[in-house]
């Protein structure tokens, strides 16, 4: 088996996570969002918002995919919750 392994963005999260960079990454459901939320969401069920580890919410995207990548050009670290 050949399997690339970015051994620089492995060390990128580490250096995040040690600096307390985490960010918890969440499914929330379109329908318990404010109404305004609720227009831009153009018709998504289910967006992906992005918490501090103070439980903040910093950011809501469209995917899971998006809120990882976002995270990362930001230099955190994102951790999946369910």
């Amino acid at each position: 088996m050949d399997v690339k392994y970015d051994f620089e963005t492995e060390h990128d999260e580490t250096e995040a996570h040690e600096a307390g960079k985490i960010v918890y990454v969440r499914p929330v459901e379109v329908a318990d969002l404010p109404a305004e939320v609720q227009e831009q969401a153009a018709g998504l069920k289910r967006i992906y918002a992005l918490h501090d580890a103070n439980g903040e919410r910093i950011a809501l995207v469209k995917d899971r995919w998006m809120a990882f990548a976002l995270a990362r050009d930001n230099d955190m670290a994102p951790v999946n919750v369910h």
